[in-house]
């Protein structure tokens, strides 16, 4: 039985790749920092080794593995990953295993700045539903039950086609490695800028993605994406979006609590979508995946019924708490992604204030600085309205000062944001950009926005909220990372 160790288990994706292995009848065993639910859980219940630290005599307990994959948790001074490379065993990258091992004859990437993950289980679901049984990957927890990762028997494979960087010693995006012969594109905005350190070196990356979609294939992209990344497409090209100008479009777009709905449009048909999945964005997704299913020979009828019967994956306006307060959590942890997030959350909770022209003008022009940490200022709206707040923490990427212009204005759905205590970033001696940390994140955020808070006590922090939230309030925690409890916190003293 073949022997496949990971160094970095216990993320989402790795878990769910080491889980897919295992189903197939390889012997996995896997390492990391710490373990916690539901990761822990699920690779306890699936039968897998693993253990906290790096501990070569536990990974080499019963002979060296066959295969490593490595996580990018494995830095130099990682002993496990020093082993693996003095003794030369064969060790992949996380793209790598995919490519390896998932990749079929027909590859379908769903890629974007943002909405890539969504759309990736969405394709899924409705693929596995109509019987396809693809392999198929993505980086997020479904809550229609299925594993994030499988290995299919068709020669079909649906992927997250993420623009990060491969591994710790290759810098080329994930998706060059999955040999895309289909390819949905949601969105191209700059993002990451630790990886793509200037906007044309990130669309740069997409134009290649786009390039390398042989002439017998198919690009299904957003129209928002620039002409310039389309047009060095030699395949078959269809646009979707909400423009007349599309071969696919939706409208009637309608966002309750309840979720949304919204009319697809193809040529002289209609189909009407209800969904539980919040967001107006997920029109958007959806439609996408519609496109790409109906272009693989599903019947349109059958696509309907399996995007009604989604249901998002966590983390994606995932609602934690519903009683006077409501909180959300998301994992948008760029300025791009909580701009969307925010407005679908405006649109759903506050509908007669969803534009709110007058405050987007004056927090334009409105420039506040913060002197203090301690200068709590309460929200401006009015009281008999509901307000929002935002707890952000953003990615690696958009701490990087060359980031800073793309928070210009992308708080304004928010009635006050707030700043927590952010990660530490490891930071190579030799980099001359330093990443920023909350003050100064909460000081570029105030430029454009009239009620910004640093609050670095996390206790601070929740007592504050509590404190400061009226009954229809709204907290909606957005972010990579999981904030350390506090959501958790927050739910049980409001569940008191």
């Amino acid at each position: 039985m073949k022997h496949i160790h990971f160094i970095g288990i216990c993320g989402v994706a790795m878990s769910a790749l080491a889980i897919a292995y295992h189903k197939k009848g390889y012997k996995v065993t896997g390492s990391d920092k710490g373990f916690y639910p539901p990761v822990s859980t699920n690779l306890a219940e699936a039968g897998i080794e693993f253990y906290p630290g790096w501990h070569v005599e536990k990974m080499t307990a019963k002979g060296d593995p066959d295969v490593v994959i490595v996580g990018n948790v494995a830095g130099s001074e990682n002993p496990e990953w020093q082993y693996v490379q003095e003794n030369k065993i064969e060790y992949l990258s996380y793209p790598e295993a995919i490519a390896k091992d998932f990749v079929q004859k027909n590859s379908i990437v769903c890629a974007g700045t943002y909405g890539k993950s969504t759309s990736a289980s969405i394709l899924t679901w409705v693929m596995l539903e109509a019987g396809f049984d693809p392999s198929y990957m993505f980086g997020g927890i479904s809550l229609n039950d299925i594993p994030a990762a499988t290995i299919g028997d068709s020669d079909y494979s649906v992927l997250e086609g993420d623009e990060y960087k491969s591994a710790r010693w290759d810098n080329g995006a994930k998706f060059f490695h999955y040999s895309p012969t289909h390819v949905l594109l949601t969105s191209v905005v700059w993002d990451h800028a630790d990886v793509y350190p200037t906007e044309k070196s990130y669309v740069d990356a997409f134009t290649k993605l786009v390039s390398g979609i042989p002439e017998s294939g198919l690009l299904v992209v957003s129209e928002k994406v620039s002409e310039q990344v389309i047009k060095s497409a030699s395949t078959q090209v269809i646009t979707y979006g909400k423009g007349e100008k599309n071969e696919y479009r939706y409208g009637n777009v309608e966002t309750t609590k309840h979720g949304v709905t919204f009319d697809i449009i193809h040529k002289a048909n209609t189909y009407h979508l209800i969904t539980n999945s919040l967001g107006d964005y997920m029109a958007d997704n959806m439609t996408g995946c519609f496109v790409m299913a109906h272009q693989l020979g599903m019947k349109p009828e059958d696509i309907i019924k399996h995007l009604a019967s989604y249901k998002n994956i966590k983390r994606r306006l995932e609602k934690r708490f519903d009683g006077d307060i409501t909180i959300f959590d998301d994992i948008a942890h760029s300025p791009t992604k909580a701009e969307k997030v925010l407005e679908s959350v405006r649109k759903i909770y506050i509908p007669r204030h969803s534009e709110r022209p007058e405050e987007i003008e004056e927090s334009r022009e409105k420039k506040r600085d913060l002197s203090t940490s301690d200068s709590l200022r309460s929200s401006s709206a009015r009281d008999d309205e509901p307000r929002i707040f935002v707890v952000f923490e953003p990615n690696t990427g958009n701490r990087k000062p060359a980031s800073l212009p793309g928070y210009d204005n992308a708080f304004v759905s928010a009635d006050e944001v707030i700043i927590p205590k952010l990660s530490r970033v490891k930071v190579d001696e030799d980099e001359q950009e330093k990443p920023i940390y909350g003050k100064e994140l909460a000081d570029t955020i105030a430029k454009t926005h009239h009620n910004v808070n640093f609050i670095p006590d996390d206790e601070k922090l929740v007592d504050y909220l509590l404190k400061e939230t009226k009954k229809g309030d709204v907290i909606a925690f957005l972010g990579s990372h999981g904030f350390r409890g506090m959501i958790g916190q927050l739910v049980s003293r409001l569940s008191e």
